[in-house]
């Protein structure tokens, strides 16, 4: 395989990012409270707020593809990709969002550019009946190159411990299925970056906004009994299963059991292969969830799982 078109190769290396939360495991787990549930290293973190509600926490940010978006005059696009990225991160654990604080950075901070993203977030808030309650923004030269910026976001969410989602109960012969993606959603964008490679691109192909997942999330709980969720971000599919299935089990995956947006074909076509695609990219499902066999027809079957 080329090594420019990897994600490594474009210098962004995933197995680092593992290496980092396992270097930090134990210090989070030593600032541990009463309040803690459950593991480190979740979609979202939970607390117990009392005896039957937790809430459920998540940050994340937009990263490269702000490049790209501000290139194209889509920062609001990016906006709502916080939004969305954050709120369904903590719909994993089974949580209704509550609010989200934002933090914009930059060389130098320009009033339009800020209020592009924070419209767009605020846009996905709405949908989601999400508040936005706060948020900083930070002017720091010598810290981001000229004219780039970077944003970021925390969402919290409330869940009934009746209702938390855990991955817990998954079993041998559930079945994996798949809630479609908006395309590449807010991971990959540096090797992105280095295919477009400064040329002209079709905004529309390669910068669609992450997929809000809360009325699929919502719809699918009504129909099925909903035991694993895995919003499948930076790692691709496999890679964001994991983190929900317990030990013992395992996902096995039917590659062909959807049809992938065009975007990835573009980036097939650019030189990055089936292998790295899977590995880094949604390759068009954004949401995964794991359900009993009986309630496999509610959204659309990708695999099973199996005992390891």
């Amino acid at each position: 395989m080329s090594e420019e078109r990897t994600y490594g190769g474009a210098g962004v290396s995933l197995a680092t990012a593992e290496g980092v939360v396992e270097r930090l495991r134990a210090a989070v787990a030593a600032t541990a409270t009463p309040g803690v549930v459950g593991p480190f290293g979740g979609f979202a973190g939970l607390y117990a707020l009392d005896e039957h509600r937790l809430l459920a926490a998540s940050t994340d940010g937009v990263g490269s593809k702000l490049v790209l978006a501000r290139r194209a005059g889509k920062l609001r696009w990016c906006g709502a990709d916080l939004a969305a990225h954050c709120i369904n991160d903590v719909l994993t654990t089974g949580a209704e969002p509550l609010f989200l604080l934002d933090y914009v950075a930059a060389s130098r901070i320009e009033l339009e550019q800020v209020a592009e993203l924070v419209e767009g977030a605020a846009e996905v808030c709405c949908e989601a009946g999400c508040a936005i309650i706060g948020g900083e923004t930070a002017e720091l030269p010598g810290i981001y190159r000229k004219d780039e910026l970077d944003f970021a976001g925390t969402c919290v969410g409330i869940v009934d411990r009746r209702d938390l989602i855990d991955g817990s109960r998954v079993e041998p012969n559930d079945v994996v299925v798949g809630l479609p993606s908006a395309g590449i959603h807010a991971n990959g964008f540096t090797l992105v970056r280095q295919l477009v490679d400064g040329d002209d691109f079709d905004a529309d192909l390669l910068l669609p906004p992450t997929r809000l997942y809360l009325d699929d999330v919502r719809a699918l709980r009504a129909r099925a009994d909903v035991r694993a969720l895995a919003h499948v971000t930076g790692g691709g599919i496999m890679g964001n299963l994991l983190r929900v299935l317990p030990k013992g089990v395992r996902a096995e995956l039917d590659w062909n059991a959807w049809e992938r947006p065009p975007v990835f074909h573009w980036l097939a076509e650019h030189g990055v292969e089936e292998e790295e695609l899977r590995r880094v990219f949604n390759c068009g499902i954004g949401m995964c969830a794991v359900v009993p066999g009986a309630d496999a027809d509610a959204a659309t079957a990708i695999g099973r799982i199996v005992a390891t």
